[in-house]
This record gives C-alpha cells, sequence and structure tokens, in this order.
C-alpha cells in the first residue's frame, strides 16, 4: 500500500502549504479615492503577474493615503510558498511610489490544527 492510500485502499491527499502575506502601504501624492484607485491598479497587477498569486486590496479602503493589500498562494511545498512570498515583499519594497509600513505573514500546513 502506498503513502497516498489509507487502510481502506482510499486516496489520500498529500497536505498542502497555505500562505499569505499583508502589507501595510503609505502613498505618496494621493489626494482622493481616484488618485489612490490609480496608484493601487498598476500594482495589483504587477503583483499577480510576477507572483501568480491571488491579490487584493484588503483594508483602509476609505483612506486615501493607506492602502493594505493582501498576497495569498497555495502550493503543494512550504519552499514554494516561500518563494512567492518573499517574491511579493521584495516587488513592494522596491516600489518608489510607495512606502511599505509593514508586513506580516504566515504560512500554514491544510493538515495543521
Amino acid at each position: 500500500m502506498s503513502e497516498r492510500e489509507d487502510l481502506a485502499g482510499i486516496w489520500k491527499a498529500e497536505a498542502m502549504w497555505i500562505g499569505w502575506i499583508e502589507f501595510d502601504l503609505l502613498l505618496g501624492d494621493v489626494h482622493s479615492l481616484k488618485e489612490k484607485r490609480a496608484v493601487l491598479r498598476p500594482i495589483l497587477a504587477e503583483l499577480r503577474k510576477t507572483t501568480e498569486a491571488s491579490v487584493a486590496e484588503v483594508g483602509d479602503q476609505d483612506l486615501h493615503r493607506r492602502a493594505a493589500i493582501g498576497v495569498g498562494v497555495v502550493a503543494a511545498g512550504a519552499e514554494r510558498v516561500t518563494e512567492v512570498l518573499d517574491r511579493a515583499e521584495r516587488l513592494m519594497a522596491s516600489r518608489p511610489d510607495v512606502t511599505l509600513l509593514s508586513a506580516g505573514r504566515r504560512i500554514r500546513r491544510s493538515d495543521d490544527d
């Protein structure tokens, strides 16, 4: 019997890894929510393109100079999740149009309790 089968012969999936990172951003010369959207739209698109992860504005939607962005990824291994989250963090830290105030990340296995 393989490791992927239990005693009844039913296939069991390997555990997956789930990771996310949340960025707290201070935007530059932004004076309205419309200007904020114009700044965030290319940032979100670039994060999606370079990480191939789920990306969204997750907070501070009513503040025009602050933004909270979340990036989430699921993979078969923790190394891949870490690689994607590292890439996202490097990208945000290198952007001259925003100040990265903080970044918080978590990584978990799907079978963690």
